[in-house]
């Protein structure tokens, strides 16, 4: 999705979060601050709330909304506009490394653009050539300069979701204009992020659901700089069932098989609600979906069309979201206890 709507999105979506805590209901429980029963064994829960000190702030009031559960995974992304940006200028990148050593079984999940204009619509022949260039070892420093930000942060063991929904159609680090070179670049910058000091990154694979503009196996750049097989997925066509989006090419089962098979951990970096409406019947399936294949991580892109604590377009599915999730006995179902948590019905 895009990064430009997450960053507006926020103005909308603190409005609801103030309108949530002047009428007080949703807010009532006091979390929980000392160590929970999360082990690193356990799926992180997490939520996309807003890129900057807002959304650090934010994890608080929605674990209270989920009666004190939780939120083990901290996520947000760098801007793609400049170099700057990737190289991890934005000042919000303290608060999140603060948020994350707070307690040792926190995961700081950060998307990482690989070119800059990311969202510019640079035409595939542009991006072929930027491509090449990022294979040829011209963009290593910026990587370098990010890998040693976040070390200096005392975050070297961050998630790096890179290069995104790279088999889309939109993001200039996508991989369609020339997919041998897209994955000679990936390995650039995994090699030259390794390289830093100090490092334990983890680098997560997050096509999205769906062959989309390019099958996502065909940009897959290697067991040796992966750790992580993720995907994108929201309650969208093709696939308005949930039966279609696990079975349909490149779906949600076969993101599970490819992840088998190459002996990774999946994750959810982004998912919900989409051009469906307000459908709890999906929210229930990729909550169960998700404690049946036990992601490391799963985040909620919370904030409207997609969320369901900061968007109140979706009282139902907000509804199923928090029973799942919510004062711990969700905590019990979103590990596989599921058999006697009903469907909601249509």
């Amino acid at each position: 999705m895009s990064h430009r709507g997450r960053w507006l999105a926020g103005a909308c979506a603190s409005m609801v979060a103030v309108a949530m805590l002047l009428t007080g209901g949703a807010l009532a429980t006091t979390p929980q601050d000392g160590p929970g029963e999360d082990t690193e064994s356990e799926v992180a829960v997490g939520a996309y709330l807003q890129y900057d000190q807002a959304g650090v702030d934010r994890m608080r009031e929605l674990s209270r909304w989920l009666g004190g559960t939780e939120l083990r995974a901290g996520h947000t992304y760098l801007p793609g506009d400049t170099w700057m940006n990737i190289e991890g200028a934005p000042d919000s990148l303290p608060s999140w490394a603060r948020w994350r050593n707070a307690r040792p079984d926190r995961l700081f999940v950060l998307n990482v653009p690989m070119l800059e204009r990311n969202e510019a619509g640079v035409p595939d022949g542009q991006v072929a050539a930027l491509l090449r260039s990022g294979a040829q070892g011209k963009y290593d420093h910026h990587f370098r300069r990010l890998a040693e930000r976040l070390v200096g942060l005392g975050v070297p063991d961050t998630v790096i979701v890179l290069g995104w929904e790279m088999n889309g159609f939109n993001y200039t680090h996508r991989c369609r204009p020339d997919p041998e070179n897209w994955k000679r670049y990936w390995r650039r910058i995994v090699t030259a992020m390794r390289s830093v000091e100090g490092q334990q990154f983890r680098f997560d694979f997050a096509p999205n659901r769906g062959s989309d503009a390019v099958p996502w196996t065909k940009c897959y750049p290697g067991d040796d700089v992966v750790d992580i097989i993720g995907m994108d997925t929201y309650d969208q066509p093709p696939g308005d069932s949930f039966d279609e989006q696990v079975n349909q090419p490149y779906g949600l089962k076969q993101q599970v098989d490819f992840a088998q098979a190459h002996d990774k951990p999946i994750s959810y970096p982004e998912w919900g609600l989409f051009r469906n409406g307000d459908n709890p019947e999906y929210m229930h399936d990729m909550l169960a979906w998700i404690a049946e294949h036990k992601p490391l991580y799963h985040s909620i892109t919370d904030y409207c069309p997609h969320g369901v604590w900061q968007c109140s377009q979706n009282p139902r599915s907000a509804q199923v979201f928090r029973e799942f999730l919510a004062n711990n006995g969700g905590h019990k179902r979103a590990y596989g206890i599921v058999g006697d948590w009903a469907r909601p019905k249509k």
